[in-house]
């Protein structure tokens, strides 16, 4: 299995366009050692030529101009993408869709009941898109067992729902159902080696905890590094609990759930806001996670399983 990390950033991005924290401004300015990031989004293969997108950022021509296996192939309108996964109905994770318009088939699509049902009405993107090439639409089940993507013949995937937040237009924002979020983990069936995708995690509850033990590698939600980091500078009258994302720091953070592990499985951080110290390659937070063997993915990060 082929993964590909198309953008690691929080919405925004990094530097997100109207930030001056330390962040934004050091990394524009080359006083920090730090790499810029677009908005979160993976692709996963089992063959290198078709791929499974998983969420479409509003960085994704960016990301398709970096990543030559999702480039136009021998014909005139064509693309390694075979379908679109969607973890949930995010803005930074969806309207991406509006860059792949101009397909000459409609997009195959999975996403779950809520998650469809926001971006049909909510936030009809859905609608918009059948104005254009539209969308195939298919139902992503959270039921045991999983489900196969045809033209994906190599990959398994199993969705778990997660506890963390829908998006703020959401009818649903403070009244969560089951599907607003999930993690995913994504098999090869040669090789038996797996992935737990999850950027955004709120709580780690006891079915997530065992697809992250099984897993060899989890490449998991990195926005803060501490629950009052967007409060402390001024940039949010909420913590990162409150919009559905567990810090890494402090009791029952990341860092502790991550070492609970066992030794053999890779852990990375994705979907980190600029806000988040860990973005300083010199910082201390940065060596606090190398000395607990956890990495910040970076665009163009490739992992193989």
């Amino acid at each position: 299995m082929k993964v590909r990390v198309l953008g690691s950033a929080a919405g925004g991005g990094f530097p997100q366009w109207n930030c001056n924290c330390d962040n934004c401004r050091g990394v524009r300015a080359g006083t920090i050692r730090a790499r810029a990031r677009t908005q979160s989004s993976i692709a996963v293969s089992s063959d290198g030529k078709s791929w499974v997108l998983f969420n479409a950022s509003p960085d994704i021509l960016q990301q398709i101009r970096e990543f030559p296996a999702l480039q136009p192939g021998d014909k005139l309108r064509t693309t390694g993408i075979a379908a679109i996964v969607l973890i949930d109905a995010q803005v930074d994770h969806t309207t991406g869709l509006f860059m792949l318009r101009e397909h000459n088939r409609p997009l195959q699509l999975w996403c779950t009941e809520p998650v469809f049902q926001d971006l049909t009405t909510a936030n009809p993107v859905l609608k918009v898109l059948g104005h254009f090439a539209g969308v195939q639409r298919h139902a992503l089940p959270l039921s045991e067992g999983g489900f196969s993507i045809p033209g994906i013949e190599g990959l398994h995937f199993e969705a778990r729902s997660l506890s963390s937040k829908a998006p703020p237009y959401s009818p649903h924002r403070d009244d969560p159902q089951p599907g607003d979020n999930i993690g995913m983990t994504i098999t090869d069936r040669r090789s038996g080696a797996s992935l737990f995708y999850a950027p955004g995690l709120g709580a780690i509850e006891p079915g997530v905890r065992e697809a992250m033990m099984a897993a060899q590698c989890v490449l998991v939600d990195g926005t803060c590094w501490t629950d009052d980091e967007l409060v402390r500078l001024g940039v949010s009258h909420k913590r990162a609990r409150d919009i559905g994302h567990l810090p890494q720091s402090g009791a029952g953070g990341m860092i502790e759930q991550l070492n609970a592990l066992p030794a053999r499985t890779r852990r990375v951080l994705i979907h980190i806001n600029n806000t988040n110290p860990i973005l300083n390659e010199d910082g201390p937070e940065h060596r606090e996670l190398a000395r607990h063997r956890i990495e910040v993915s970076y665009d163009g990060m490739e992992i193989e399983l």
